[in-house]
């Protein structure tokens, strides 16, 4: 992986700290809409650190994947592919 491990490894574990913040949640019967304000703000690190990552895989391993001109059809299938998840 070619992105900041550190980093990435930090916005994990604050991610998983926020899942173990919503069970405790789910656990005492919180409030519907807490709980569901807490897991959107999980999911919006988890998608931040993905965006990272990948950022740093088109930066890197893409883009020497260009320049040297080899295994290119494959990184694009790659991307493709992981795009068909978003979409």
């Amino acid at each position: 992986m070619k992105a900041d491990h550190a980093q990435v490894t930090q916005m994990l574990k604050t991610a998983r700290g926020q899942l173990d913040g919503v069970l405790r949640m789910v656990a005492e019967d919180r409030y519907c809409i807490d709980i569901s304000n807490q897991l959107l703000a999980t999911e919006a690190l988890l998608k931040k650190t993905n965006k990272m990552v990948l950022h740093a895989h088109l930066q890197s391993c893409v883009s020497e994947s260009f320049t040297s001109g080899t295994d290119v059809d494959q990184k694009i299938a790659e991307i493709l592919k992981l795009l068909d998840k978003f979409v």
